[in-house]
């Protein structure tokens, strides 16, 4: 790679909602010089939180880019989501940068979202760096909260700074690597004064900082065997082997401040110059065991991690080049479509000022608008990929797939205006591109509309941003479950279409017999016509009735499954009987047959598998029961515990806000379609009585 990328480092802030990640975002424009005024969350002045949902919500909905200058470096920042309805911009981010800053709250300590960004950041092999923020707060401790730190992500999690505190107020911090105390007198920019190390706080800073060293000399051989004999390690040196360490995932470093005061970020900024990687340090791109250079004069190479969806600048793609030089006014090819897209104007984010960039090189983060067909999850390549796949010199290449959570949530939407659900589909459909957790599709047997993610507010989101963007008003209600009807033993039927009203006439007869058939067996139609009793030619249009009786029950309206229908006598006319004739005998006899062979009333079943802490087990087992399911059993994955259990659709509609309420917002589920089963004798009859009355109602 060149030069350039050895002065960038890209970094994601993440963590539990909540933790500060925007204040610490804003805090560190605010230091660098790149804004003058430290705007704040609760009155939605801050840089990253723009949208005007964002703003109301008070919260993080999609990742915002900042470029951050310091010390001849250039910082690209991601401040990313902490609610965990918006997590896909989360993982987004990590997969493009080498850092991670896990943001830590200093009262809540370790939390759920904090633990799943940890495991998703190491698989992906990230170096990681946590600052504990929030130490003003009342009940805040440092030190309580480094071992929780250490509990949950291993002995190499490691103190490189303490709060130097002045009776209950943090005043500064102390640095472990050069044994001296940073005062902070105000809430400037670079208001901090190095002092000698409090005689109260010395002994405590000794401690931590033989920790410190420890972790340190153990990344060589060489500089433990010093570190033993007691030889002094240089500053240079301690700095060395902690990026290195770093770098490996070998020490993650903990440090500290308070966000919202303007408190320990110059140190912050200071600590991910020199203790986190470059993009030429931490190594190529390794996909497929092959390794993907940083030649700024390759073919290009870069990736899309994020897409906008604008009404008025069309999509506004974030991407990471990783080989070769994107530049202004220039072609490239999607490694999907494997069609060419103009390049315009190449952008990037410092603070609110859009700058834009004649070209971006490889380890280097921007943005461009107008693409006409690229969207995340796409490579802009120099050249059209030889398979369905990007390729690299002519090899296939494919970013490792980020496993984003299912949708769970699922409401029906329509549009307030007639004429509207044309317009409704496509934005909802550019809104996707923006958020891929996202879906949508049309429920072929109640004919809604469906959108589905991952919480009440997730969904509610996505329809303000509807309205706001694409002027259109929506309105939301829960889908109709999808029963089916099918039936329990044999039966016979007649079915007899005949009109007669001068000239020529219709007449169409037939026999039917019903048979039940194993759960998922579908539907089968056996023509047992013997001698031309039917002639072969109108044998089609008895099953194409059949059918149509099927498509709306005899109980409630719903589809019928799992029925064979032996057609195996009737009737015709010479000259009356036709194909429509014989369509509605057979639907006439389907009917008949159906009431006679003991109907009822299927609902789906659900198979959920529930992700919850320990203590809540019980809980969420017993709201399970109360839900009409069963649980299937429960093991141990990553420190919490997995519960299985078979529930019905119909109970699992409004499931997500309960789960959160019961398990303190830190259970998850899934839920996949299982099989269909007979509804209970009186959850059915009240389903059919309303039914009934929707029926009269309607005639």
């Amino acid at each position: 790679m060149s030069e350039v990328a050895e002065r960038i480092r890209n970094v994601a802030l993440v963590g539990h909602r909540g933790a500060g990640k925007t204040s610490l975002n804003e805090a560190l424009l605010f230091e660098a010089g790149v804004i003058n005024r430290l705007g704040l969350v609760l009155d939605g002045s801050t840089v990253a939180d723009s949208e005007p949902d964002e703003q109301a919500r008070q919260m993080s909905i999609s990742t915002a880019l900042t470029v951050v200058p310091w010390r001849e470096h250039q910082i690209n920042l991601l401040d990313t989501p902490g609610e965990p309805s918006f997590v896909a911009d989360a993982l987004g981010a990590l997969q493009v940068c080498e850092s991670a800053i896990f943001v830590i709250n200093a009262v809540s300590g370790v939390e759920i979202g904090t633990s799943r960004l940890w495991a998703h950041a190491e698989r992906l092999g990230l170096a990681r760096m946590l600052f504990v923020n929030m130490l003003d707060r009342e009940r805040a401790d440092f030190f309580e909260t480094l071992e929780a730190l250490k509990g949950a992500f291993g002995p190499h999690v490691v103190a490189t700074e303490v709060p130097l505190r002045s009776g209950q107020q943090i005043s500064g911090v102390i640095d472990l690597v050069d044994m001296k105390a940073c005062e902070q007198a105000s809430e400037g920019r670079g208001a901090f004064t190095e002092i000698e190390i409090p005689a109260q706080h010395l002994e405590l800073a000794q401690s931590a900082r033989e920790r410190l060293m420890d972790e340190v000399a153990e990344v060589s051989d060489a500089l433990m065997e010093r570190y033993l004999e007691g030889e002094e390690i240089s500053h240079e040196e301690i700095v060395g082997a902690l990026k290195e360490g770093v770098n490996r995932g070998r020490i993650f470093p903990v440090v500290c401040g308070v966000a919202s005061r303007n408190l320990g970020t110059s140190r912050l900024l200071d600590a991910i110059v020199e203790d986190l990687p470059s993009p030429v340090q931490h190594g190529r791109l390794a996909i497929d065991g092959r390794q993907v250079d940083g030649d700024p004069d390759g073919e290009l190479c870069a990736y899309v991690f994020k897409t906008r969806a604008d009404p008025f600048a069309g999509r506004v793609n974030l991407f990471r080049v990783y080989r070769g030089t994107l530049s202004h006014d220039s072609h490239a090819v999607n490694s999907r479509t494997a069609g060419k897209e103009r390049i315009g104007q190449l952008i990037t984010f410092c603070g609110r000022e859009v700058l834009h960039r004649e070209r971006i090189g490889p380890g280097d983060i921007g943005a461009v608008a107008k693409l006409k067909e690229t969207r995340a999850g796409d490579w802009l390549l120099a050249r059209s990929p030889t398979s369905d796949r990007a390729s690299v010199d002519g090899a296939p290449i494919e970013m490792p797939s980020v496993e984003l959570p299912a949708p769970v949530m699922a409401f029906a939407v329509q549009p307030k205006s007639a004429g509207d659900e044309e317009k409704m589909i496509s934005s909802l459909r550019r809104l996707q591109e923006e958020d891929p957790v996202i879906a949508l599709h049309r429920d072929p047997q109640t004919g809604q509309e469906i959108v589905a993610g991952l919480s009440q507010v997730h969904v509610e989101v996505m329809i303000e941003r509807l309205r706001r963007r694409f002027g259109v008003e929506v309105s939301l209600e829960q889908p109709k479950v999808p029963y089916r009807e099918t039936i329990r033993r044999s039966a016979k039927a007649h079915g007899r279409h005949k009109k007669q009203s001068g000239g020529r006439g219709q007449f169409g007869d037939c026999h039917i017999e019903v048979e039940p058939l194993p759960e998922g067996a579908g539907f089968e139609f056996v023509d047992m016509i013997k001698g031309g009793a039917i002639p072969s030619s109108f044998i089609p249009a008895v099953e194409k009735g059949v059918i149509d009786a099927m498509a709306e029950g005899v109980l409630a309206g719903h589809p019928v499954k799992d029925v064979k229908v032996v057609l195996y006598d009737g009737a015709f006319h010479p000259v009356d009987s036709s194909e429509i004739a014989f369509r509605l005998a057979g639907s006439i006899a389907m009917k008949k047959a159906l009431e006679q062979a003991s109907p009822v009333l299927l609902e789906p079943m659900m198979l959920v598998t529930v992700s919850v802490p320990e203590a809540s087990v019980g809980d969420v087992i017993g709201d399970l029961n109360s839900r009409r399911g069963r649980p299937q059993g429960m093991v141990p994955v990553g420190g919490m515990t997995e519960v299985k259990a078979e529930v019905p659709m119909a109970e699992m509609l409004s499931y997500a806000p309960d789960l959160r309420a019961i398990t303190g917002g830190q259970g998850e589920y899934t839920m996949e379609l299982l099989r269909y089963e007979e509804v209970p004798a009186h959850i059915a009859s009240r389903l059919v009585e309303a039914a009934t009355d929707a029926g009269a109602a309607a005639a």
